[in-house]
């Protein structure tokens, strides 16, 4: 079914939505330590209601490093191709900071939103 330019394309609001997250995603992922790429996106690919790819992922790790806000390192794997291993690096820890408490404030004010429902009436969940 197509839509109209008027209409709302969920699916695009949704892949746009997903993609703004995923570096909140993977910028907390590190903090609990270091992963190489691969376990990265089998990580950020198991989060329920985060559908990406490695091709989206890659990018975005090499964006985060050339910021500042990731470090790698390279270790030579005994079971195949050598690993690129990514770790937040400190101004990378005070970003995951600054966009959790930014998410959180985005979240309450959202939720209360939709918790008022239409016409300010309280909905029940």
């Amino acid at each position: 079914m197509a839509t109209s330019d008027n209409e709302l394309n969920l699916s695009n609001w949704t892949t746009q939505l997903r993609k703004g997250l995923l570096e909140l995603c993977i910028v907390n992922l590190l903090a609990e330590g270091e992963l190489y790429g691969y376990d990265l996106v089998k990580r950020v690919t198991a989060i329920r209601g985060v559908v990406v790819t490695e091709g989206t992922i890659y990018p975005l790790l090499s964006r985060l490093r050339k910021s500042g806000l990731l470090e790698t390192r390279i270790e030579e794997s005994p079971s195949g191709p050598v690993r690129k291993y990514y770790r937040l690096s400190p101004a990378g820890e005070r970003a995951r900071e600054m966009m959790n408490h930014c998410w959180k404030d985005i979240e309450v004010g959202v939720n209360g939103l939709i918790e008022r429902g239409p016409a300010g009436e309280t909905l029940d969940t």
